[in-house]
């Protein structure tokens, strides 16, 4: 699939499965991705006042998870489906976060914000679905301030070879059934296996930091690395 092609496909999808995308997640991880996030928020060590721009940001979890550890810094969520943004929008104001959290359709390639003016650039499940994945790391790099940190959560490939079969089993297979069951979306859910056969290893996304002009690069496996947290700090 081309990259014009593939970021095409990808807003479709998102606009399509946004009324379901909660439910779905929380069903198809087994609530795991909860888990990885809190994981991943105790890793940042978020400090009162600090600021953030979550790319990708869909319905908002952890931008609200963001804004609610800054305690009163400023977020910014950005997301290219207006669908998923309308479901974020709701559980922001519900929260009473709408003064700290400005929400903006735009294209991650083009980030609406300054360089060096948000402490985290923050990325959750999005970052194996874009077309061109080192201009948003170079782009996520831009914005944060030196010393500041960029922060990808995503879903990974087990490095040992029997977990990485069932993971892909259970992806390939297993994933798309219930998802047919459940809501109908065979099709769309079979975007996420595809997605993760062409992302980068835990190793390879290292080095794919490292390209963006990131040091101090960590990572750390997930529930046997069925995701994977990495952190990279910019200079």
């Amino acid at each position: 699939m081309e990259p014009h092609e593939k970021e095409q496909h990808v807003h479709a999808l998102f606009e399509r499965i946004a009324p379901t995308y909660d439910t779905m997640n929380d069903v198809l991880s087994g609530r795991f991705h909860k888990q990885w996030r809190a994981k991943t928020m105790r890793r940042m060590r978020m400090q009162p006042g600090q600021t953030a721009v979550d790319l990708c940001c869909g319905t908002c979890d952890w931008t609200i998870a963001l804004a609610e550890a800054s305690v009163y810094g400023d977020i910014v969520g950005v997301d290219f489906s207006a669908q998923m943004l309308s479901y974020g929008a709701e559980k922001i104001q519900l929260r009473a976060l709408q003064s700290r959290i400005r929400l903006v359709q735009a294209n991650v390639y083009a980030l609406p914000l300054d360089e060096h003016s948000v402490d985290f650039a923050t990325i959750g499940f999005g970052l194996r679905n874009v077309a061109h994945l080192d201009h948003v790391l170079a782009e996520m790099t831009r914005v944060v301030k030196p010393g500041g940190k960029v922060v990808c959560l995503e879903l990974s490939k087990p490095l040992f070879p029997p977990m990485r079969w069932l993971v892909g089993l259970y992806f390939e297979r297993m994933m798309p059934l219930l998802a047919h069951v459940l809501v109908k979306k065979y099709r769309d859910y079979r975007w996420l296996p595809e997605s993760l056969a062409t992302f980068p290893d835990p190793l390879e996304l290292c080095q794919h930091f490292s390209k963006a002009g990131l040091h101090d690069v960590r990572w750390w496996p997930l529930t046997g690395g069925i995701a994977a947290l990495h952190i990279g700090t910019k200079r």
